[in-house]
């Protein structure tokens, strides 16, 4: 089968101890070929410039500011109106020159001097100078609740200095090694100066980037917009092409039902869709639809205690829970067929993975033996109590996908097999970090896309943001010096040893390991995954006129 354009191969240059990982990854996106949809892209000539693709988004988060969204949905349109210091390989997670032409750091990675390519502006005609990031850095620090990511990735950051219009130093108060990476991600993607001095709602409202393509209209629920940037010329040495991107506009329309995403697919009246589900794979494959897919890299759906109240502090709970979901039979059950249930807490395509599958299981007897030992005793109708408290677990949790909730209601009648009421409780995409920095759940579930290890200490460090209320302990000392460790394998070391530490403790539970799928029609070519799994469409192009 021929490896149509829309799939870049992650197999050239695989450093030492990721081949095993990324053949894997590959294996999934090469199985997406089938349904006779793999030579279409390849049949359909050089690429050629015009026309809109139209993309259907099951969600919108509520904000067109790259720099304070986390959900994929909001983020595959917003990832095209930035361009970030550096980008990185999806191949190898080689970090490369984007709008930085070199870098370096000091022995303990607490500086970072840059240097930037000349004539790159942004859209409303401010340069990309030095200057210009360190507005954005300043301002990233000071984000709300939306910009937890950036504000992660600048951790200990104390200010930057301006050596040249090109040249630049960021400094952190604390070693970090992963600032690095985070240079390559869409939260620390560029703004023009007058777009970063905006308010965070304002911003939410739209801003302007130097990206290839310029947010034309942003309806909060409904579509967003981009037009192609007229003279851009300074793209990622990723993309397959210099210059201008060949789509004239791209759409995005946020329709939240997977069927009716489905069926536009395959009408035509849509040229790809995000999200695709278990049950419209074998309709869209007979309909011509290429399903492209790539596992994402970071944490994996799971469920995770707020440690800060009774039932998330109480071990046996956090242990029955995590040793009481069967994930095969979720995975099976609700997901595409390319997904895999999560075996750590990082999912297996992020850079220093490490196998927790003897920790991460389903144990159905172990599960009820550690409530037996706590004191959990079974009532009447088999829900557990203790002290005159039933086991109800209230588990927060907002319909990003479209198989989250099917996925919750299995796991809620697997967890009563064993004792454990587990109540569901949604809430707006749109609220879901007020939600967690304020403390205000029992349990939530949740997924974070990084390719990079570090995700774990932004999350879980008490030094991080630690909406999860984790107290200080042995976790917290690898957690530090992977940030402060510019070996690779000694880094490696370390966040293995995290994640040890992390399922040992049923800190959180991992569930199924996000897989992205998407339905790319016959007249849309050139979609390609960014290393967060994220799409890129500098290098997409339609083979007919709309």
């Amino acid at each position: 089968m021929r490896l149509p354009r829309l799939f870049r191969s992650p197999l050239r240059d695989l450093p030492a101890g990721r081949s095993a990982v990324l053949l894997a990854a590959t294996a999934l996106t090469l199985t997406a070929c089938g349904g006779g949809a793999g030579g279409a892209a390849a049949d359909a000539g050089p690429p050629r410039p015009g026309g809109t693709l139209v993309f259907a988004v099951s969600s919108d988060q509520g904000c067109a500011d790259p720099q304070q969204v986390q959900s994929n949905d909001s983020i595959y349109s917003l990832r095209q109106v930035v361009d970030s210091l550096t980008d990185q390989d999806p191949s190898t997670g080689a970090i490369v020159p984007w709008l930085a032409t070199r870098w370096s750091s000091n022995a303990d990675a607490t500086a970072w001097t840059f240097t930037l390519r000349p004539g790159a502006t942004f859209s409303d005609g401010a340069p990309v100078d030095a200057a210009a990031v360190k507005a954005n850095l300043d301002r990233a620090v000071k984000l709300g609740a939306r910009g937890s990511l950036p504000k992660g990735y600048l951790a200990g950051y104390t200010g930057t200095d301006v050596t040249s219009p090109t040249g630049f130093t960021v400094r952190f108060s604390k070693p970090n090694v992963q600032f690095l990476q985070g240079t390559s991600t869409h939260s620390l993607g560029l703004l023009s100066p007058a777009s970063a001095a905006r308010s965070d709602d304002e911003r939410c409202a739209g801003v302007v980037g130097s990206g290839p393509f310029t947010i034309e209209r942003y309806a909060t629920n409904d579509v967003t917009v981009l037009a192609k940037r007229a003279g851009y010329d300074w793209g990622s040495p990723l993309f397959t092409h210099p210059g201008e991107a060949y789509l004239d506009r791209a759409e995005f329309r946020v329709v939240p039902e997977s069927g009716v995403r489905a069926g536009s697919v395959q009408s035509g009246e849509v040229d790809a869709i995000a999200s695709v589900g278990q049950q419209d794979e074998a309709p869209l494959t007979a309909a011509g639809v290429q399903l492209p897919a790539r596992p994402n890299p970071g944490l994996p759906f799971g469920i995770t205690f707020n440690q800060g109240t009774p039932l998330g502090a109480d071990a046996a709970v956090r242990e029955a829970v995590s040793r009481g979901i069967d994930r095969n039979e979720v995975v099976a059950a609700v997901y595409p067929s390319q997904t895999r249930a999560a075996t750590s807490p990082l999912s297996s395509t992020t850079p220093s993975y490490a196998d927790q599958s003897a920790l991460v299981g389903y144990d159905p007897a172990a599960a009820t033996a550690a409530l037996d030992r706590a004191g959990w005793v079974p009532g009447p109708d088999g829900i557990r109590a203790k002290g005159g408290q039933r086991l109800t677990v209230p588990l927060t949790f907002a319909q990003n996908i479209g198989t989250t909730k099917p996925a919750l209601e299995l796991i809620q009648q697997q967890l009563r097999r064993i004792g454990i009421d587990l109540q569901l409780r949604e809430i707006q995409i749109a609220e879901t970090q007020a939600v967690l920095d304020g403390g205000d759940f029992v349990a939530a579930w949740g997924n974070l896309t990084r390719a990079d290890p570090d995700i774990l200490r932004s999350t879980y460090s008490t030094d991080g943001t630690n909406r999860y209320r984790l107290p200080a302990g042995p976790l917290q000392a690898p957690l530090a010096e992977q940030a402060a460790t510019v070996d690779p394998a000694t880094r490696a070391a370390l966040a293995g040893q995290a994640q040890k530490l992390l399922a040992e403790r049923f800190d959180t539970a991992p569930v199924v390991e996000l897989t992205t799928v998407l339905g790319v029609g016959p007249a849309a070519h050139g979609v390609a995954f960014d290393a967060s799994s994220r799409i890129q469409l500098h290098d997409a192009w339609k083979s007919d006129a709309r």
